[in-house]
């Protein structure tokens, strides 16, 4: 689930990319592998991104919790950790 939320996320306008938080605590852990910006837990789903430079903050992160209310339920809760001039690779 949250590698295809991750892929929603990251697919929506003026989204550069997830964001793990300022110590990477932000984050789903799979078997050998960890999703970055994402956490799923009884309160919701915790979405940190990173907005591309001149996107509407408000605009674009309501267009994430839209994408997200598509494919998965419950809470959403956006965060936007940065603003960046490219989008992260």
């Amino acid at each position: 689930m949250s590698e295809a939320l991750a892929r929603t996320v990251t697919a929506t306008d003026g989204v550069a990319g997830l964001h793990g938080g300022m110590f990477g605590e932000v984050a789903t852990y799979l078997p050998g592998r960890r999703v970055a910006g994402i956490r799923l837990d009884h309160n919701g789903i915790d979405i940190h991104i990173s907005l591309l430079a001149g996107a509407p903050v408000r605009e674009t992160a309501d267009a994430v919790r839209r994408a997200v209310h598509a494919v998965a339920d419950g809470p959403v809760h956006i965060t936007v950790e940065d603003v960046v001039e490219v989008a992260n690779s």
